[in-house]
């Protein structure tokens, strides 16, 4: 197979922060796969040990992505599709800018944030997996297990001039692995089953992305609800972070409602809210996401 690197330009939509975006896609700084280094790079290996592809990414030039792919020349393009989508670089979020413009509380966080896109997870099982394991768990919690998810199941990927990245383990490594090893790692018996149930679909063919992105948000979430452990919020996460459906909100969740009383103090009820932002409220979670971590020093690189 031919490894090559190569560096390529990327263009963007304005107003654009890689700082923020990747700051929602990783959550924490202890995530292990979604790095953003010191000086603002963003790292990420996409595919598996035996094939992987090194992903870098700064934002030196407005309006530019410079993006440098180390891997397999066969595979570029296809991952350089795959950066687009995660990063959001070609969405535009007016209505969303119009909507916050209009709530008194939100304005100031929209305006501190702007530059923030919607990003996705590479693949559907990725973002069933992150979906799953954050369930009704704090945001400290669900990311230590899922660093002790990836670190046992995932590949370590030693760079030479920076941090050692890891693999996200895939469905077909999830549905090999033992269930003492999965406990192990913090996953409970309803999740280990649950991750089981959507990695058996996604292998069997049954479910994948093209056949959710062929339906409505309302449709898609109902097809995922049909997987036993998938309820109403996991579904909406799931579309939302791996489809980049901006027209849900997960509702009935008790972080989004701590992040509005801190964020807004007494906020107008939430219905209210999703109605000004209309078909974009998904950004609301991701502000509300990098509120918090604005609060806990854990913004940017």
């Amino acid at each position: 197979m031919a490894f090559a690197v190569a560096h390529y330009e990327v263009p963007v939509a304005e107003p654009f922060r890689l700082d923020l975006t990747a700051s929602v896609l990783r959550r924490l700084s202890t995530n292990l796969v979604d790095v953003l280094t010191p000086e603002g790079v963003y790292l990420r290996v996409l595919g598996n040990a035996q094939r992987p592809m090194l992903v870098r990414v700064s934002s030196q030039r407005r309006g530019t992505l410079f993006v440098t792919l180390e891997g397999e020349r066969r595979g570029h393009r296809g991952a350089l599709e795959t950066v687009h989508r995660m990063l959001g670089t070609d969405r535009t979020l007016r209505e969303f800018d119009r909507g916050a413009a209009r709530i008194p509380w939100l304005r100031p966080l929209a305006l501190r944030m702007r530059g923030v896109k919607p990003p996705r997870y590479p693949t559907l099982w990725e973002a069933c997996v992150n979906a799953i394991v954050f369930q009704q768990v704090s945001i400290h919690a669900a990311s230590a297990i899922l660093r002790r998810y990836v670190v046992t199941l995932g590949s370590p990927i030693e760079l030479h001039d920076g941090p050692t990245l890891q693999t996200f383990p895939d469905a077909e490594v999830t549905l090999r692995a033992n269930d003492d090893v999965l406990r192990a790692a913090g996953l409970s018996t309803n999740k280990i089953a649950a991750l089981r149930r959507v990695a058996e679909t996604l292998v069997a063919g049954t479910l994948n992305e093209q056949i959710l992105e062929g339906r409505s948000s309302v449709d898609a979430a109902a097809l995922l609800r049909s997987i036993k452990g998938i309820g109403p919020w996991t579904a909406t996460v799931v579309l939302l972070r791996g489809l980049g459906r901006l027209d849900v909100f997960p509702t009935n969740d008790s972080g989004v409602a701590g992040s509005l009383a801190f964020v807004g103090g007494s906020p107008p009820e939430l219905e209210h809210v999703l109605d000004a932002l209309g078909s974009q409220r998904g950004m609301l979670y991701y502000h509300l996401l990098l509120a918090r971590l604005e609060a806990r020093g854990e913004l940017g690189p």
